[in-house]
């Protein structure tokens, strides 16, 4: 601060000191000046490392303004913990740092910022130490109130800064080598601009998130510690899903907005591949590893591998109870921070990670016992041959009350099996109980495949504990017997642990399920087979995306039909897949015309001319006339015609998987992407996390559920 004196005597010598006689029209000219003061509004950051560098990102204006009052509330405000981000992270203000909530993450920094000063490498500003600030806001207002610029202050960094005036003020930093005499401010390099105050600066500040929450989504990733091209991790790529969400709850769900009837959806990230590889299992195999292209190898150890060890009976098991118990583990997580929480839960799966959730949900236990989500706490492991007593079965066929009768005449389920009709009829069961055990009784038969011969087992593992897939799995023989092959044909027999509470919804994006079942055997899935304890299930994918198989071929083999497109999100088809369209119709068009006009031309050209054959030829005429008159080239009829068999076409049964409803969902392909479909294939794969189109299919499947639609129906 020395040099600030010398500079203020130097001012004081230089200036011309006012008369006596105008000391008191100074006096008002000082107050006047004075009250142009105005103190600094502060705004909260956070620090973050990307690409290797610090980058302060600010809070959103809601969390701003709440960590500011708790700095204010008082003395106890250093043991305060405010919760931001929507309650993904919580900022102790003692130690000024930011924690993550529900997953692992380095804390990062939080500073109460007033001061500015632009970047050395890029545009972007990086706020002052809060002690180093509260001076420059003290020399600041000595100025404004004093009418003295400037002002020259040197940082713990020994850097200067100069307060020209208030629109005028810089940084300069020291030159590396100057000698012990110093140099002058402008012999120190390129001069950085300071600001003063957030809203002088060039930052996207947020409003924040609305409070409520009405539902809440848990998003798997599949193979790899990367989730997309720029090598980003799930929790990165949810943050992206996320904001999309909430960017379409404003454009599209406005008015339930405006009404206040909708909050937001909370997206949670799930990872699993961390805990895998902290087995151990990478020291293994960096031993017999090549040295040859060792990033290649890393790669294909790190990420490619992930596929085999879901199939291994070891590594199966660690992919399975992690999932799970992460499920559960973030579940009770999130009603502990959110008790008031009254909303649905739903589970999105990518690539493998889809394929590991399919797997979850059919071995979960049915609807029988139900689960309460908020006692039944702790990871339940289930065991895969858990069937249901006797007295479940009946209760399931609404036949409780006879029960008493089995008991007293000692049958079990598997004397019951054995039963006839004539044997129920003589222990008084009336013919429509009768009817409905015996019908039970055979489809269980049929479906738990107890004609087939049972695969060896790896040693140690009971194949009575099967994942009871069998239960959606139809018959491969082509006989038509009504037998099912078992879906742990195949598939490694590992213990499926239960989830606490029972998922609305189940979204696949670029999933492998259909081909690994394919895979394990199976030729196709029963219509009438549903998940256990999830309703709904949608397969999306991208048109180019490898990695990604349909599934409702496997319900419905016999009927091709293509999947149902996702619309745009601005309400529209691409216009490049509209023009594909519309010159295929055009095509079909002119082809359906000319063989009409050729057909036409070839029974004038044969026509008899005996007036015998005139009486038959004129029923041809009638006959042939609407099929040309159809065929006449008018676009009005032709569009008429399409919306006609649009509309009489039947609808399509696609089983009971997701309840009736279509499964397989495509995305549109950008224009760009539809010059050459493999150079964009891998990028297909990854497109999911920043689509507009599935996000939105994603909000409106889920609010359809609590009965609140879109704005505008999307075509």
């Amino acid at each position: 601060m020395s040099s600030v004196e010398s500079h203020e005597e130097q001012l004081s010598q230089s200036d011309p000191s006012p008369s006596p006689n105008s000391c008191s029209s100074f006096e008002l000219i000082d107050m006047d000046v004075g009250s142009l003061y105005e103190p600094v509004s502060p705004h909260w950051f956070y620090c973050k490392i990307i690409d290797s560098k610090e980058t302060w990102i600010p809070f959103n204006s809601q969390d701003s303004q709440q960590l500011e009052e708790a700095y204010g509330s008082g003395k106890d405000c250093d043991r305060r913990v405010v919760p931001t981000d929507g309650g993904r992270y919580d900022v102790h203000l003692g130690e000024r740092m930011r924690y993550a909530v529900y997953w692992d993450e380095l804390a990062s920094e939080v500073r109460r910022c007033t001061w500015f000063y632009k970047g050395d490498k890029d545009n972007k500003y990086v706020p002052y130490s809060e002690s180093f600030s509260q001076v420059l806001e003290e020399t600041y207002m000595l100025a404004v109130t004093l009418d003295e610029w400037k002002k020259k202050l040197e940082s713990p960094n020994r850097e200067v800064i100069i307060l020209h005036n208030p629109k005028l003020m810089v940084h300069y930093q020291p030159v590396a080598g100057s000698d012990e005499w110093g140099s002058t401010p402008t012999e120190q390099g390129r001069p950085r601009t300071v600001k003063r105050g957030v809203e002088n600066i060039s930052v996207d500040i947020h409003c924040g998130e609305p409070l409520q929450i009405d539902h809440l989504v848990f998003v798997v990733h599949g193979i790899g510690p990367a989730c997309d091209l720029r090598f980003r991790s799930i929790v990165q790529c949810v943050n992206d899903f996320r904001s999309v969400s909430l960017n379409l709850l404003q454009t599209h769900f406005k008015k339930a907005q405006e009404n206040q009837q909708i909050g937001r959806v909370e997206f949670l990230p799930v990872n699993w591949h961390s805990p895998l590889h902290s087995t151990g299992v990478d020291v293994d195999l960096q031993r017999i590893t090549l040295p040859s292209i060792n990033r290649l190898r890393h790669f294909t150890n790190d990420t490619i591998l992930d596929v085999f060890f879901y199939n291994s009976p070891t590594y199966c098991q660690t992919i399975v109870d992690t999932v799970a118990s992460e499920l559960n583990r973030l579940y009770v997580l999130f009603l502990q921070r959110n008790p008031d929480f009254k909303g649905g839960v739903s589970i999105a799966g990518h690539s493998l990670g889809s394929l590991i959730l399919f797997d979850i949900l059919t071995n979960q236990k049915d609807s029988l016992g139900d689960v309460d989500s908020k006692k039944d706490l702790p990871s339940i492991f289930m065991e895969q041959g858990d069937t249901p007593t006797l007295e479940e079965d009946l209760k399931k066929l609404q036949l409780s009350e006879f029960f008493s009768v089995f008991e007293k005449e000692k049958v079990d389920k598997e004397a019951l099996a054995l039963c006839t009709d004539k044997d129920l009829q003589e222990m008084g069961i009336p013919l429509g109980p009768r009817k409905k055990i015996l019908n039970y009784l055979r489809t269980r038969k049929n479906s738990m495949g107890i004609n087939r011969p049972t695969p060896q087992s790896p040693a140690g593992a009971n194949m009575s504990n099967i994942p009871k897939e069998s239960e959606f799995c139809s018959s491969t023989n082509g006989t038509g017997n009504g037998e099912h092959l078992d879906v742990g044909i195949g598939q490694v027999p590992v213990k499926y642990p239960r989830l606490i509470y029972k998922p609305e919804i189940f979204f696949a994006f670029g999933s492998p399920i259909g081909m690994f079942l394919t895979v394990r055997g199976l030729k196709r899935i029963d219509p009438n087979y549903k998940f256990p304890t999830c309703k709904g299930f949608f397969n999306i994918y991208h048109p180019f995306d490898p990695v990604a198989y349909r599934i409702e071929p496997m319900v419905v083999p016999g009927v091709e039909f293509g999947p149902m497109l996702i619309p745009h999100h601005k309400g529209r088809k691409r216009m490049h897949l509209e023009l594909r369209e519309g010159l295929t119709r055009m095509s079909m068009d002119l082809k359906n015309n000319l063989l009409g006009s050729l057909r036409m031309a070839w029974k004038s050209f044969t026509r008899a001319p005996y007036p015998a054959l005139q009486a038959s030829e004129t029923a041809e005429e009638t006959e042939a006339e609407p099929e040309s008159s159809s065929e006449k080239p008018s676009d009005v009829s032709t569009e008429e015609n399409l919306v006609a068999v649009k509309q009489e076409a039947p609808p399509i049964h696609v089983g009971m998987l997701n309840g009736g409803q279509r499964i397989d969902y495509v995305l549109q392909e950008k224009p760009i992407e539809s010059f050459n479909e493999y150079l964009f294939a891998l990028q297909s794969h990854l497109c999911y996390w920043e689509s507009e189109d599935t996000v939105l299919l994603v909000l409106k499947e889920i609010y359809q559920t609590q009965g609140i639609f879109l704005d505008q129906p999307l075509q």
